[in-house]
């Protein structure tokens, strides 16, 4: 039985709360929580909400807010004008005129983006997940001109995606860290200090990065220039901005990422872990919830210390705290990212709970209380895995492509 379904068993009704089985217990799947959630849509009166993005997770998130009787709004690039996105939504427009963004520029540009909801009388703006999801600017002029941002306040934004702050409310926080600077690094000189001090292997990380880029893993003293020159400019073009940090390179540690929800009133859950161990080039190929083979002790550590810093932190809204764990069962904190994951959804599979609904009705001023997400009634059933698939140039060591799928086929035979 779930544990949202038994703590409010008591008094559900059947059809509130899901259907009693021949032991009486009640399961809640997601359309519950939707019934839910949707009860409470009262606190505010919302009638649209845009999400600005593209691609699959606009889909996803329309499909929740027509489940919540909101209408939805698209917004596209020209190139994009044939996207399945802009198909799903009620209404959807362009950004900008016929060449005046690139066809990934259209989705940055905050002042564009803002002036489109406001002409439409949209009342939230959701981000996604990329392009501007993790853009405090963003999030304080939708704010600024009167809507609700589906995410963290700004100021948490900004505090959480400088890696080196994150870092520092870790140590405050008593959490362990990984041993590494305890600022932000400029010069060379100081990644050699460190060095010295620690050893190798290291790896050197954009302070304001994510996804990969901007990390360097360095094995020996040969290599460290040369690693940290092409950090700092990988840091530099795809951040704007160069500073990185240091840390000691954990060789094939687990990757493991603790779901949250906070709310407007100080409170913070969690909705238990993903294992995203497998990856490649710093990017996740596999994730599966719950973890697997992770000692409870330290499953448990991990799952009180996500919690203790969102609350720290204030956090509002999905997010998402990071560490690793060595072979010797040992976590460190390494980020939290302040917006819904791509893997999500396998969260939701082994809670019954939707994700992208909670957000929007904690932005809405919802608590986790009126939401029946209290830690006492979550709980998790089964497992569930989720496999990237991507396009890769063989010719060009499976460098990342684009183009027209042609021929799909299916694995067969024994276990396909």
């Amino acid at each position: 039985m779930s544990s949202l379904a038994a703590a409010s068993k008591a008094d559900a009704l059947e059809g509130e709360y899901g259907t009693p089985d021949e032991h009486g217990d009640t399961h809640e799947t997601k359309n519950t929580v939707h019934s839910r959630l949707r009860a409470t849509s009262s606190i505010m009166q919302l009638k649209k909400i845009l999400v600005a993005n593209r691609g699959e997770i606009p889909i996803r998130i329309f499909r929740t807010a027509h489940e919540l009787s909101l209408q939805t709004v698209a917004i596209y690039s020209y190139e994009d004008r044939l996207s399945m996105h802009r198909q799903k939504a009620d209404e959807a427009y362009v950004i900008g005129k016929r060449g005046q963004y690139t066809p990934v520029g259209a989705y940055l540009a905050i002042d564009e983006i803002v002036k489109i909801a406001k002409e439409h009388n949209v009342n939230m703006i959701h981000p996604g997940y990329g392009f501007l999801s993790e853009n405090a600017e963003f999030a304080k002029k939708v704010e600024d001109a009167g809507m609700i941002f589906v995410g963290p306040r700004p100021e948490t934004i900004s505090g959480l995606g400088d890696k080196v702050s994150a870092r520092e409310l870790a140590l405050k926080c008593k959490v362990p860290v990984v041993p590494g600077t305890d600022g932000p690094v400029e010069k060379y000189e100081e990644v050699k200090s460190f060095t010295d001090k620690h050893g190798f292997p290291i790896i050197i990380k954009a302070a304001f990065g994510g996804g990969g880029r901007g990390m360097r893993v360095v094995w020996k003293q040969e290599e460290l220039k040369e690693s940290f020159e092409r950090a700092t400019s990988e840091a530099k073009s795809a951040f704007g901005n160069g500073t990185v940090f240091v840390e000691r390179f954990l060789y094939r540690p687990k990757h493991i990422e603790v779901q949250l929800l906070g709310d407007n009133h100080g409170n913070v859950v969690h909705l238990f872990e993903r294992d995203c161990s497998v990856q490649r080039r710093h990017q996740k190929v596999v994730e599966l919830a719950p973890a697997k083979d992770l000692p409870q002790e330290t499953r448990d550590a991990i799952l009180n210390d996500a919690v203790t810093l969102a609350k720290s932190a204030n956090y509002r809204n999905a997010g998402t705290a990071e560490f690793l764990v060595d072979q010797d069962n040992r976590h460190y904190f390494i980020e939290i990212n302040p917006r819904i994951q791509v893997e999500h959804t396998i969260t939701e599979e082994i809670t019954g709970i939707d994700i992208v609904a909670a957000q929007i009705q904690i932005a809405a001023g919802a608590s986790l209380e009126q939401l029946n997400l209290t830690q006492d009634r979550i709980s998790t059933r089964g497992f569930a895995i989720q496999c990237r698939i991507t396009t890769e140039d063989p010719s060009k060591a499976f460098q990342p492509d684009t183009g027209k799928i042609e021929v799909y086929r299916s694995a067969g035979g024994n276990g396909g």
